[in-house]
């Protein structure tokens, strides 16, 4: 049986539950963002002034979430480890370099595992931050720079599992993340040079001429060639076009699957068709030197999306085509 504000609940009420806890999250979010102040600043700027790297610990419920800490001020241009402080007692104490800024998360802020690495980090010069939920902790009186994620109750009926605390550390750790972000002016290029296997990366650092299909591995055809012709030439090249091109090799204008579906729909007598019956002139662009996101961008601009762009020259001379399905898939495919 599920508990609602005291009382319990039956199976239809189980949503209720989850609304509650998830509010009162959602409260305490609100509540730790309006304490943070000077002291989270003072801790931003010291780790600005790092050139190496940051220490994040924690134990229990905490330990989860400092490794995801870890993780975004990684992934966001801030290099960080996480150390688990009973690892570091036996040997991973190794990776901390003298003057490594340590970010301590603990909602008691009296767990032994932390305090026991304070004389050895003080030994090393490191600067401590904690992200504590107590203030007055032993853990905060012993840290440089104490950031309050103070929790009036967790969400949980017996007001003991780690949820708002869990959350709000969560949360100042992304809070860190993002101002690091704003006082490296951190840009999009930086990101996917960090995330060079996601879309992202592929979207910025991939041009069109490194996923393109050449001008050899498509079908292009002058613009009085019959409709049988071209349906002939995209069957050979399946690349869901065909382009019509001039005596010079300039683009004129591009034939899709769906045109030709459409005209077959309409007559079944080819005969006197060609393909100039059918082209789409003046058809969106791309060229080589855009990148892929560019490339997307203009397939899903206008009144309706494109699945492939002709790719061509300053002059307009065709060189190939590039298909959606070519801007998303493992990098560096050609």
């Amino acid at each position: 049986m599920a508990v609602v504000d005291g009382d319990r609940a039956d199976e239809s009420t189980w949503h209720l539950c989850a609304r509650r806890a998830i509010r009162l999250e959602a409260e305490a979010l609100a509540q730790t963002a309006d304490r943070l102040g000077p002291n989270f600043d003072a801790a931003v700027s010291l780790i600005l002034a790092h050139r190496g790297k940051v220490i994040v610990s924690a134990v229990g419920k905490s330990g989860h979430i400092g490794k995801k800490i870890a993780a975004t001020l990684t992934s966001t241009g801030t290099q960080a480890v996480f150390l688990h402080p009973t690892e570091a007692l036996h040997g991973d104490f190794g990776m901390v370099s003298n003057g490594d800024p340590v970010i301590f998360l603990s909602r008691s802020g009296s767990s032994d595992e932390l305090l026991s690495m304070i004389p050895l980090l003080r030994h090393r010069g490191c600067p401590l931050i904690a992200i504590v939920g107590d203030i007055n902790s032993q853990l905060a009186r012993r840290c440089h720079h104490v950031i309050e994620a103070f929790v009036s109750q967790e969400a949980d009926p017996l007001k003991l599992v780690p949820t708002c605390s869990a959350i709000s550390a969560l949360a100042v750790g992304d809070g860190l993340a993002i101002a690091l972000m704003l006082g490296r002016n951190f840009r999009a290029e930086d990101f996917a040079a960090i995330h060079p296997g996601g879309q992202l990366g592929r979207n910025l650092l991939l041009r069109v001429s490194d996923v393109f299909h050449p001008l050899h591995e498509i079908a292009s055809l002058p613009p009085f060639a019959s409709a049988s012709d071209v349906i002939v030439s995209m069957t050979e090249r399946p690349l869901g076009a065909c382009c019509t091109v001039d005596s010079n090799g300039k683009l004129i204008g591009i034939i899709t699957d769906g045109d030709i579906r459409r005209l077959i729909r309409r007559t079944c007598d080819l005969r006197s068709i060609v393909a100039s019956d059918i082209h789409s002139e003046n058809p969106r662009l791309v060229r080589p030197d855009q990148t892929v996101g560019e490339a997307i961008a203009t397939m899903e601009s206008g009144p309706s999306q494109v699945s492939v762009l002709p790719v061509v020259d300053d002059e307009c001379k065709l060189l190939g085509l590039v298909r959606i399905h070519d801007t998303v898939g493992d990098m560096g495919r050609r």
